[in-house]
């Protein structure tokens, strides 16, 4: 019979000793973390899930405009009065074949409409929000981290823009471009779009850069980065590897907060008449068209203000719950 050799009797005592459970105890990741506690915020993953479904209906938006039976410009006049232009019956004429009802005068179908404004708020907004991403990181890292005669200059240039009259800039921006035939190369719809993105992106990227450079001016006197300069790393390495990896956390909670804002913004300008041009549909622009039948047919109204509140209170759900979940001293 052979004797049991030292490391099997030292494993045994391990096995014996520790508790199962123990031993299948292994460290998580922040990211691991923040996914736990989000996943555990009922309320974050109902915003989450409003998200993915605008998503989706902005995305599929034709195909499922077909698969209902209708297009946002098509004209059903003989569905409204002759006498007042109203929809003909309750609800502003819904029916099996309108589900929403139809809009007064020119009788388009408001479903279809509804879901082609999701697909030119949600295109617009991320848009510009992509614009604002990539002009706040790179001015607020270029702020925070080389400091001096620079880090002044750029903090003057976000105070001038933070105090700027955008509101009104943007409503004359736009009343001019309206009006023009054409600029660089573009016309019609893509330059309304693109007149959209920019004002919205441009002047909205001073707050992302307020918020990096701060986090920038922390990150570069911490200790991994000083390891990372004495062992001879270049700025550009320093930035893409040590400092940029620690922004995402701020910059993603930014991201789903600035995203609604945006989308009121495009709703609001379209409301003015200066945002998206018709026969585009928008959200803003049915509102706006709305307010003059609100007396006689206030559902037209609330559609396009229901699909606009619901979308904007879902990206701040999931916004305020992936702050939490990011945020290692929350409680929540």
């Amino acid at each position: 019979m052979s004797m049991p050799q030292q490391g099997d009797i030292e494993v045994a005592a391990v096995d014996l000793a520790v508790p199962h459970e123990e031993q299948a105890i292994q460290g998580r990741s922040l990211r691991q973390i923040a996914w736990r506690r989000l996943k555990h915020d009922k309320i974050a993953m109902a915003g989450a899930f409003g998200i993915v479904f605008v998503t989706l209906v902005a995305i599929f938006a034709s195909l499922i405009n077909k698969l209902i039976g209708n297009e946002p410009g098509d004209y059903h006049s003989s569905l409204t009065s002759i006498d007042t232009t109203m929809p003909l019956g309750r609800l502003s004429g819904a029916s099996a074949q309108h589900w929403l009802g139809i809009e007064p005068v020119n009788g388009r179908d408001i479903l279809a409409r509804l879901i082609a404004g999701s697909r030119t708020s949600l295109m617009i907004s991320v848009s510009a929000m992509v614009l604002s991403l990539v002009l706040g990181l790179t001015v607020g890292i270029i702020s925070g981290y080389y400091r001096g005669a620079v880090d002044a200059v750029v903090a003057r240039v976000l105070d001038v823009l933070l105090a700027f009259p955008t509101l009104l800039f943007a409503l004359a921006l736009l009343a001019i471009f309206n009006q023009s035939p054409s600029f660089l190369g573009m016309s019609g719809q893509t330059l309304n779009f693109a007149v959209l993105i920019f004002v919205l992106g441009f002047f909205g990227f001073a707050y992302l850069a307020r918020i990096v450079r701060g986090q920038v001016l922390s990150l570069r006197e911490k200790e991994f980065v000083d390891a990372a300069r004495s062992l001879g790393a270049s700025d550009w390495r320093i930035i893409s590897r040590e400092i940029l990896p620690n922004l995402m956390g701020p910059v993603l909670v930014w991201a789903t907060l600035i995203i609604p804002t945006y989308i009121l913004g495009e709703a609001g300008l379209s409301f003015l008449g200066v945002g998206v041009q018709p026969p585009t549909a928008s959200w803003g622009q049915m509102l706006s068209v709305a307010g003059q039948f609100f007396q006689n047919d206030p559902m037209f109204l609330v559609w396009p203000g229901m699909a606009l509140f619901l979308t904007v209170l879902s990206f701040n759900l999931f916004g305020d719950g992936l702050r939490d979940a990011l945020d290692p001293k929350s409680t929540r």
